[in-house]
């Protein structure tokens, strides 16, 4: 079982424009204490073919992660400590267009939050993410090319899909009763692709 669980994840400012800042609250349990930061990373698809596009928008620590439930907003470049119940409002830099190519800024692409632990991911949130101008004119008829300060993205948001990793979260106890019979392993990674509530992720 895992010792963290999101139960519940929030876009806001959707949709927004292409150059807007990203912002997500993030809602979830521990139910164990963590004495190491929990990883939180956003990272945009810049192409379904090439993972080279792929930008890494933001990481941030949070931690030490003691038993209870947690709430936060992503934000770029901060350590954060979290607080039981407390909303901190805060938001992560969009892709630079620049690293994209400029025939995979119109369309839907892939928006990936994860979370890790020691170095090792155990639960993933992805979002078909729709980026198209803001203009119908514009839309039936493209300039040659992409004015990135009309587009406009829509995180499709009541859709997210969950993978979830088994890992080792307490590492060091484990080594020292090495000797002793363990627990049989977590079965392997889960992935839902339903709607799911709150509470079900």
């Amino acid at each position: 079982m895992s010792a963290v669980n999101i139960t519940n994840v929030t876009v806001l400012d959707n949709p927004a424009a292409f150059l807007n800042p990203f912002q997500f609250e993030i809602s979830y349990e521990c139910l164990v204490p963590l004495k190491d930061d929990l990883e939180w990373k956003l990272i945009y698809v810049g192409s379904a073919e090439d993972e080279t596009y792929d930008q890494l928008l933001e990481s941030v620590l949070v931690g030490p992660v003691n038993v209870g439930n947690y709430r936060f907003v992503f934000q770029a470049s901060c350590l954060i400590q979290p607080c039981p119940q407390i909303g901190l409002h805060i938001s992560a830099d969009p892709p630079d267009p620049l690293k994209i190519r400029e025939e995979d800024i119109i369309g839907v692409t892939v928006l990936l939050l994860t979370c890790s632990y020691l170095g090792q991911e155990f639960v993933r949130v992805g979002y078909y993410v729709n980026n198209d101008y803001d203009d119908e004119q514009l839309r039936e008829e493209p300039p040659p090319r992409v004015l990135i300060d009309r587009v406009q993205r829509n995180i499709l948001a009541d859709k997210p899909r969950v993978t979830k990793f088994p890992i080792n979260f307490h590492p060091d106890a484990n080594a020292n009763q090495s000797a002793e019979p363990g627990p049989p392993p977590d079965p392997p990674a889960e992935e839902d692709d339903h709607e799911p509530a709150p509470d079900e992720f």
